[in-house]
């Protein structure tokens, strides 16, 4: 039976003998051509005259300088001191404009760098905000993402010149005559903040969605705080300003989110994630105080934000 199946199995017709022995050939024939072509290629002379005269010209060029490894290289930091700075990058609030240089170079700055903020300073240069350190000349733009959270830049109240008057004229008390109502800066609408010196539509709207935003005003300076508030008009509408109640919207560390938190103007990201990643590892806060023990945590970023939270 063995025999039988081997026969029918390994059995060709004529016509199948001649294909296989055809498909044989083909392949014998594709297998040697490679070795053929060596006698149909034509060499062609190769022109090395060019390549000769810059050869000679290289020859003739004095030395170049050699290449130390102690220089600056890349971005112009020198290798031992770039490694050494990653190590000590430390993360911390600062005011760009009272920064010495070596805050700075702790926040990861480059020395060369940290020196020529400090004298763009010196010289009376100013930050009006986070992003205008994005124009520092030498700082990367992965360097300046990583500074702008944790920029705070103190208003200061802007002094004006005084210019005698050679011939006075006549003051016109115009208060006196059409006197201006007190606005309670927590329930004033919009139709009384129009009612202040120099407060239009839009900055009405802006301070109310800001106070919205807050959970309410805790100070009038607060005000001042006002997107595109120019200070001067601040400073003019400021004594006909009212706080009579502090009450305001609190956010409690213990059971709020990141978003949560993060929604406040106050609370950015990464303090946000920092409070919540330090309550999943220790537990509840007993008090607000307890967000002291974040290392990110800063006296000015506590004494602002306080009113606002909560731990019960």
């Amino acid at each position: 039976m063995l025999q039988q199946f081997l026969k029918d199995y390994f059995s060709f017709t004529k016509k199948e003998r001649k294909g296989i022995i055809y498909i044989i050939i083909i392949i014998l024939i594709l297998i040697l051509l490679p070795f053929f072509f060596p006698y149909f290629a034509k060499d062609n002379p190769l022109d090395t005259s060019e390549f000769e005269k810059e050869i000679t010209q290289l020859q003739k060029a004095p030395a170049s300088k050699k290449y130390n490894e102690n220089e600056y290289y890349g971005d112009y930091t020198p290798r031992s001191k770039n490694h050494e700075q990653v190590k000590n990058i430390k993360l911390f609030y600062f005011d760009p404009n009272t920064a010495s240089a070596n805050d700075w170079i702790r926040l990861g700055v480059r020395e060369k760098t940290a020196n020529t903020i400090q004298n763009y300073i010196s010289k009376g240069g100013k930050f009006y905000k986070p992003e205008d350190i994005k124009k520092i000349w030498g700082l990367s733009k992965s360097d300046a993402e990583r500074l702008i959270p944790y920029i705070s830049i103190k208003r200061e109240e802007r002094t004006y010149p005084q210019y005698e008057q050679k011939n006075p004229v006549e003051k016109v008390n115009y208060t006196s005559r059409y006197p201006i109502a007190k606005v309670d800066i927590n329930t004033a609408d919009t139709t009384q903040y129009i009612a202040l010196p120099g407060i239009g539509s839009r900055l009405a709207n802006r301070i109310i969605s800001f106070r919205e935003k807050l959970g309410g005003f805790y100070s009038i300076d607060q005000i001042g705080e006002t997107y595109l508030l120019p200070d001067s008009t601040f400073q003019k509408i400021k004594p006909h300003l009212l706080l009579n109640s502090t009450t305001v919207k609190k956010i409690n560390i213990n059971s709020s989110s990141v978003d949560e938190m993060k929604s406040h103007p106050y609370i950015r990201y990464n303090m946000a994630n920092a409070i919540f990643q330090y309550r999943r590892q220790h537990g509840n806060f007993n008090s607000v105080e307890g967000i002291k023990k974040i290392m990110t945590v800063t006296d000015d970023f506590y004494e602002k934000v306080s009113p606002y939270l909560t731990a019960n």
